[in-house]
């Protein structure tokens, strides 16, 4: 397994070096193994797919495997994996896993990262079964029940003004010699995502999939995960693929679009307010390539699909809410479909909120 970045080739040998981002030219970095798709029967999803996992992390808390749950509504049979029943109520799970194992193995004593909430739970709690420090930058205005739950799991919090702030704090600290788990560069976080498109498929075949777009790992990890598929034979053909952003932080609908469109607040959807996204490049060019499109949506239309999705069972956080928001701009398209739904983190943590 090595490290390559695909800007100016760039190469060093993964196990016994770490690089957050490119050191020759700043790049995100990939991850490069051999591996094939294959299934096998082990519950553990980081050995089930065969080869195409190059960690097999020594203490998980058997994340992964979410149900899969079918509805027929508006002529539509929508997919929604229930990704926020994973251990730390998030997707995020999935690349904590990996990226924490990884640290560990390479003799790292403390973890910081950067979030808005979701990843910080994540990997407070993963670096706590490895017994690592773990110190969390947040914005002022990340949700008060997910500083409460990172707290709750002995990490250090250091709030910072904005988003951006955390970013550049961390940023600081990251030269000091500390693990920076980096996850909105992180190709662990692809790599754990990757596998939600697996399990998917070992049930249905989506016609359409929809996805929140903050740093893009998700989103990628998706494309990548059926991309795998495809090769392996799985399925015949790609999904399309639908991001999702906020009108308040809109820079992939930007990039692919070529303009920005004016519309409401849209903060209540924190997990997607990333206003640089490091790998905005691989994002527009997938998007371009399945013939994807990117939707924009608001607080309004955030907060009732958030009450719909409550009333339909699914107790998720406005970020998955906006999915749902932008199925309701569309749906007239995609009559007779099956459309996958990544229903990514629990509103557990936003009680106070609802």
């Amino acid at each position: 397994m090595k490290w390559k970045c695909n800007h100016c080739g760039f190469e060093a040998d993964a196990f016994s070096e770490y690089h957050w981002r490119c050191p020759r030219c700043g790049g995100p970095l990939d991850l490069v193994y051999d591996g094939k798709l294959e299934k096998t029967s082990s519950k553990n999803i980081w050995e089930k797919y065969g080869g195409t996992i190059p960690l097999k992390p020594e203490k998980t808390r058997r994340e992964g495997n979410t149900p899969l749950v079918e509805e027929k509504i508006d002529g539509m049979t929508l997919l929604f994996k229930l990704e926020y029943l994973n251990p730390g109520g998030s997707f995020k799970d999935r690349g904590s896993t990996l990226a924490i194992y990884y640290a560990y193995k390479l003799g790292f004593k403390n973890v910081i990262e950067d979030t808005s909430g979701n990843t910080g739970i994540s990997v407070a709690l993963y670096s706590r079964l490895y017994n690592l420090k773990t110190r969390i930058y947040m914005p002022k205005t990340a949700p008060p029940g997910k500083k409460k739950v990172i707290k709750a799991l002995d990490a250090e919090i250091i709030e910072a003004p904005t988003r951006g702030d955390a970013t550049e704090m961390v940023l600081k600290e990251a030269l000091t010699g500390a693990y920076y788990v980096a996850h909105t560069w992180s190709y662990f976080y692809i790599m754990g995502a990757s596998t939600i498109a697996w399990e998917v498929l070992e049930e249905d075949v989506p016609d359409y999939v929809i996805s929140p777009i903050g740093s893009g790992g998700l989103f990628l990890g998706l494309v990548k995960g059926f991309e795998k598929a495809l090769e392996a034979g799985w399925i015949t053909k790609m999904p399309r693929f639908i991001g999702v952003q906020g009108y308040s932080t809109q820079p992939v609908y930007k990039a692919f679009k070529g303009v920005t469109q004016p519309g409401e607040d849209s903060s209540l959807a924190d997990g997607i307010m990333v206003p640089n996204p490091p790998r905005l490049n691989e994002i527009v060019n997938a998007l371009h390539k399945y013939q994807g499109d990117v939707i924009l949506v608001g607080n309004t239309e955030i907060l009732r699909a958030w009450r719909e999705l409550w009333e339909l069972g699914f107790l998720v956080e406005p970020t998955s809410a906006s999915i749902y928001a932008a199925l309701e701009k569309i749906k007239n398209q995609l009559s007779g479909k099956k459309v996958l739904l990544v229903l990514t983190g629990s509103g557990l943590k936003n009680i106070p909120d609802i």
